[in-house]
């Protein structure tokens, strides 16, 4: 069995986490996957499915049903793409910018408390080789 792993150490963190990002969104009713795709959205980006599902690290068809979830509680749009027929526009309903911006302030507090531990540089570090890390993911 491997203890020392760089893997179970990143599902470790991961699953923390999570469940402190849980705590904070309790009264949301919100899973991890929309809870991210809240926060990638929360700068107010008019993004197609696809190029969310590769910030937010998902499948296609995972994002599609996040996506009907978060429409269905009229928090997202789909709207047609301006210049590509063949693709769609996600775009935050006023509801949605208000969660979105609720999620984003819980994923700010959660990741402070979470870096708190470490050293600026040490932070830095992290997030570089975390960017990294799922860039190289992406890429396959």
């Amino acid at each position: 069995m491997v203890l020392d792993s760089l893997l179970l150490d990143l599902q470790r963190a991961t699953h923390v986490t999570l469940d402190a990002l849980t705590g904070e969104l309790t009264a949301l009713g919100l899973t991890a996957s929309e809870a991210n795709v809240l926060a990638n959205l929360a700068d107010g980006a008019h993004l197609t499915a696809s190029a969310l599902a590769g910030r937010v690290g998902s499948r296609p068809t995972t994002m599609t049903a996040v996506l009907d979830r978060l429409a269905a509680r009229g928090w997202v749009v789909r709207e047609a793409h301006p210049s590509d027929r063949r693709a769609i526009v996600l775009r935050l309903t006023a509801d949605g910018r208000r969660v979105a911006r609720t999620v984003a302030a819980a994923y700010a507090r959660v990741e402070a408390e979470t870096l708190a531990a470490l050293s600026p540089t040490a932070a830095q570090s992290l997030r570089r080789s975390l960017r990294r890390i799922g860039e190289a993911g992406h890429a396959r």
